[in-house]
């Protein structure tokens, strides 16, 4: 049953998690500034985990819940823990990857983050994101707009893929049973586009769209983690993010093209349907 939560409500939320976010940097730099930072290994090889992701996601989730009993927790590291599935209800519920980009971290590469998105009655309404290594924080709650470090942030005025710079993953060609859907992507995309960026981390990459470094940014089979919180900062900036197939975004099943236009991501969309009918490329 959905609730109504009232602006005011809303603001505290909002104010409340932007708080907890900022006060974990220090925390966050104590393990990005380790001359060598010790991590442990996931399902893969690519997926590693340090003691700072838990730790961080420890502090955040047991300050939320004390200051909003009502709300629920969806941890990357929690849920990894428990071998637990991640499950979206009404419930004001916070959406959190203690450090996105964690392989770029553990190499003292900035581009890494905290990253906090709030849902309610199942829609993303707040999205926090901050860098300490960069002193970048990005934010948004519905209705208010997004900022860089409390400055307003809004996205190009792009349309065209010939105009726009592109952000990709292309180390998700790890997965030999994606690798000739993402290299048949990629080529189509960038053989299009002004430029093209991969920077590893995707709760960043959202913003650089919704600042305006970026245009476009389309990624799949990630988690609700690594998205949440971006999508709600990006369209606060005025961009628009789609499912990949031009459909409604979900964010449990994250697949997507985020672009600063609704023009724009219509044409990535048909760029992509194009690069999936292609034939030249077939790996084993």
């Amino acid at each position: 049953m959905s609730k109504q939560i009232s602006e005011e409500k809303l603001r505290e939320y909002y104010e409340v998690s932007l708080d907890l976010v900022r006060k974990c940097g220090p925390l966050f730099m104590e393990g990005f500034q380790k001359p060598k930072l010790e991590f442990e290994t996931k399902s893969a090889i690519y997926d590693q985990v340090t003691y700072y992701d838990k730790q961080i996601e420890h502090v955040l989730s047991e300050g939320l819940l004390k200051a909003f009993p009502e709300s629920k927790i969806i941890g990357e590291e929690g849920l990894a823990e428990a071998h637990l599935k991640a499950e979206l209800t009404d419930d004001p519920t916070w959406i959190i990857d203690p450090i996105d980009g964690t392989n770029n971290y553990i190499r003292k590469i900035p581009h890494c983050c905290i990253s906090v998105g709030l849902t309610i009655n199942k829609q993303l309404v707040a999205g926090i994101i901050y860098n300490p290594a960069q002193n970048e924080l990005y934010s948004a709650w519905q209705g208010h707009g997004a900022f860089l470090n409390g400055q307003p942030i809004h996205t190009n005025d792009i349309k065209a893929i010939n105009e726009a710079v592109v952000g990709l993953e292309i180390s998700l060609i790890v997965f030999p049973k994606r690798r000739d859907s993402k290299l048949k992507r990629f080529y189509k995309l960038t053989s299009q586009a002004n430029g093209s960026r991969s920077f590893g981390c995707a709760a960043l990459t959202l913003c650089y769209v919704a600042v305006g470094q970026c245009d476009v940014y389309h990624v799949e089979h990630l988690k609700p983690w690594d998205l949440a919180a971006g999508v709600a900062i990006l369209r606060e900036a005025g961009g628009t993010v789609v499912h990949t197939s031009g459909g409604t975004f979900d964010v449990m099943h994250p697949d997507c093209v985020g672009a600063s236009t609704e023009e724009l991501a219509k044409s990535v969309v048909q760029i992509v349907k194009e690069a999936d009918q292609l034939s030249f490329f077939t790996f084993e």
